[in-house]
């Protein structure tokens, strides 16, 4: 396709400035949030009391290395308001985390937040490619989760037509991406597959899809993913970064140009990468956990929020903001076999080396005895379902498993099963993991 390259004056002037510019905005705009959240929120100015420091020691950029961090313990603590900085009667929206793992994370926003949010979508869509006039089916899902209305408002702040699909309904979203022809759709990468599955169902070619671009998030991808996507719908996949507790969708997105990670719009959110186990500051380019301060945030700043999402910052290219890299799992999502650290992600880019497998998988983790068992289970494409020997897919098994001894270090069973085998995700973010092992007491 024809890649839609930002014209003069499409850009905000932030995305081109020096990096001087940039610095000196941050600082201000970094002063006035430390100051805020210290004024306004109990626990947090406690926090900064018992580590010694003042809003008024923060006279650099470096400075903020001095200050605590939050994490999401401290969001579940103060359930619900307990970390709002502003009074309830000023909050016009909330959103929650699903609170699978816990108490649900509440958030809320301001009017000046909720401006800032669709700017920031927008200006993530227009990083993607997509102009005023286009269409976008939005297939992430509404309600609490942040990324349905946060992407919803973001299309039309940047002058699109939204489709407000939301998530599940597989057959009716491929039916109003036939009769709407849409130019663009936002999902998560998983769900895009299970839409890609129904067009092939259908035997429709991806030539014959009228999406051009897809913007995807809200869980981990790689490469492997990302071109199983653009192979099945004929379309350039957008990453597109942001978590509940620091906005929602659009704190970064990539570039269509260069489609090489996720560009930070640091003028609303400040990075930083540590050592997961020290806390460091860590320079750019070294992996870690990527950490976010708000700049902007009125009704729910963040100051140094731990992501757990392990990462690195990257220098500018098609905007003169820093990129992050994609990442490669989370500090709280890393299994522990036998000894040694094992992300979904990585299996999953051994799993989509072989363009005979799918990008359906399962990892199932048990115990027998003392030892830990790994089974990753996979499909085939859907035009080699049925059409293969039990040699042949006892082969595939056996060069997956050998390449994740190889590249993981990891002893694996591998189960290559049929085509649609494995449960799909009807409303976003896919079930890779399921952990039957014994608690730890």
């Amino acid at each position: 396709m024809t890649v839609k390259r930002p014209q003069p004056g499409e850009l905000d002037p932030i995305e081109t400035a020096s990096r001087d510019e940039i610095s000196a905005l941050q600082l201000q705009r970094l002063q006035w949030s430390v100051r805020h959240t210290y004024d306004n929120v109990a626990a947090y100015r406690t926090r900064c009391e018992e580590k010694g420091v003042h809003p008024d020691d923060l006279k650099s950029l470096a400075d903020l290395a001095r200050f605590p961090f939050m994490t999401k313990t401290d969001l579940r603590d103060n359930y619900p308001f307990g970390l709002f900085a502003v009074p309830r009667d000023k909050v016009l929206r909330l959103h929650a985390s699903s609170g699978t793992t816990g108490k649900s994370v509440v958030v809320g926003y301001t009017r000046n937040d909720l401006d800032n949010w669709a700017d920031v979508v927008a200006r993530s869509l227009r990083a993607a490619g997509v102009r005023a006039g286009d269409m976008v089916h939005n297939a992430y899902g509404y309600g609490m989760f942040t990324g349905g209305l946060g992407a919803h408002y973001g299309i039309e702040r940047l002058g699109c037509t939204v489709v407000p699909m939301s998530g599940g309904q597989t057959e009716k979203q491929v039916q109003q991406i036939v009769d709407f022809r849409p130019d663009a759709i936002m999902v998560t990468p998983s769900y895009s597959l299970v839409i890609a599955e129904e067009f092939e169902r259908l035997n429709i070619k991806p030539e014959e899809i009228s999406l051009k671009v897809g913007i995807f998030g809200a869980e981990p991808w790689g490469e492997g993913m990302r071109a199983e996507i653009e192979r099945k719908l004929g379309i350039d996949a957008i990453d597109i970064y942001g978590l509940t507790e620091v906005m929602g969708p659009g704190v970064a997105c990539e570039c269509i140009e260069t489609k090489d990670g996720p560009v930070i719009w640091e003028d609303h959110f400040y990075p930083e990468i540590i050592d997961p186990d020290t806390g460091e500051v860590l320079p750019d380019g070294e992996e870690g956990e990527l950490v976010f301060t708000s700049l902007t945030k009125e009704a729910f700043p963040v100051i140094r929020y731990r992501t757990r999402d392990l990462t690195r910052l990257l220098p500018p290219t098609a905007r003169s903001f820093r990129r992050i890299g994609k990442i490669t799992g989370r500090s709280d999502d890393m299994l522990i076999v036998r000894g040694v650290n094992v992300f979904p992600t990585q299996i999953e880019e051994q799993i989509l080396r072989d363009k005979r497998l799918s990008g359906n998988y399962q990892i199932v983790l048990t115990r027998d005895g003392h030892m830990d068992n790994v089974e990753v289970r996979c499909e085939v494409q859907r035009e080699l379902s049925g059409a293969l020997s039990r040699n042949d897919t006892e082969l595939i098994a056996r060069e997956l498993q050998s390449h994740i001894k190889t590249i993981i270090g990891i002893t694996t069973k591998v189960s290559v099963m049929e085509f649609d085998t494995i449960p799909r995700t009807l409303t976003g973010k896919a079930r890779r993991v399921i952990d039957q092992r014994p608690k730890q007491l």
